[in-house]
């Protein structure tokens, strides 16, 4: 019998809509970077309760957290900044009380950029609200003015890292499109890839099957295979986490 696709959930933004009405979703590259890895993407709308979210759950075999505005910044103890932009008080509810609930169970997860950030706050880090502002001699994270495969810059990745391992590689090329980054790295996670200037670029929950994010946008840059496998793995964990539901 023939395994079905992994059902993996990708969280998702309130997109500008041409006849102003209100919709949710998420750009193309999320959803075709999963379906092309052999997973079977699905959005979770932002209205549901946490109750449903909790309903939803197990019927997925993983979850997406997207990329898209920033965290309100009260969420980590921060007052606001003129340069934090698109706050969406329902998307950091549901985002954050998907993570609490994760990281309790072996869901696979994977963050991508807002989604990274997004998960280092739900697990008690923190944020540079304003990379430019902040963090004076920085190299330039923020390339909105480029094509967003435009490879911006090198990480540096942890030898021993799940990361490392997929990419088979301690160093890669990455985009850069955020204007944010983590601060403080929350306690229970592993930084495992750093930019030139030591801003950290990924990491992982430790000693769970697939939990890690980046700060780069790897569906973006599915024309170079390490980021494919980046995809084939985490459906793949997805796949097995659903195999061992069944065969329990």
């Amino acid at each position: 019998m023939t395994m079905p696709k992994p059902l993996i959930g990708l969280t998702t933004s309130r997109m500008p809509n041409p006849s102003g009405r209100p919709a949710f979703g998420t750009n193309v590259p999320y959803t075709k970077s999963v379906a092309d890895a052999g997973g079977l993407p699905v959005l979770i709308p932002l209205n549901l309760s946490n109750d449903d979210l909790d309903a939803l759950l197990p019927r997925l075999d993983g979850i997406l957290f997207t990329g898209g505005y920033d965290i309100d910044p009260r969420h980590y103890g921060n007052q606001p900044h003129p340069k934090v932009e698109g706050i969406d008080v329902d998307r950091d509810r549901a985002e954050m009380h998907l993570v609490h609930a994760i990281i309790q169970s072996t869901l696979p997860f994977l963050g991508i950029c807002r989604g990274c950030q997004v998960i280092n706050v739900a697990m008690g880090g923190s944020l540079f609200e304003d990379l430019f502002d902040q963090c004076p001699g920085e190299i330039q994270h923020d390339n909105h003015d480029q094509p967003r495969n435009y490879l911006a810059h090198s990480v540096e990745l942890k030898i021993d890292s799940h990361l490392a391992h997929i990419l088979t590689s301690v160093t890669t090329q990455v985009n850069s499109l955020h204007h944010q980054g983590v601060r403080e790295l929350a306690q229970v996670l592993r930084a495992t890839a750093v930019a030139p200037d030591g801003l950290i670029e990924a990491f992982e929950l430790p000693s769970h099957p697939f939990g890690l994010a980046v700060q780069w946008h790897p569906e973006e840059l599915q024309e170079y295979e390490p980021m494919r496998r980046l995809f084939l793995e985490f459906v793949r964990s997805c796949r097995l986490y659903r195999s061992d539901l069944i065969n329990k």
